[in-house]
């Protein structure tokens, strides 16, 4: 097990010992979405998401999850 430390896209700093990161294409097959329509979700600030040294972002699984068990349509 690994510690993640990072910054969200809101500008917060966090550490998770346990949370999963996944990746634009892994969120869209939950939500049963394209992948853009996640990066357009991340970039109008519905998602939180984290950059990797490459520039490509990551979803924390735990806040996706909690998004899924939230009733309503997580897009809008």
């Amino acid at each position: 097990m690994s510690t993640i430390a990072s910054i969200a896209s809101d500008g917060t700093f966090a550490i998770s010992a346990n949370d999963r990161l996944l990746t634009s294409g892994e969120v869209a097959g939950m939500f049963r979405v394209d992948p853009k329509t996640v990066v357009r979700w991340a970039k109008a600030g519905r998602l939180g998401f984290i950059r990797t040294p490459g520039g490509q972002r990551r979803y924390r699984e735990g806040e996706i999850r909690a998004l899924l068990r939230e009733p309503g349509d997580p897009g809008v």
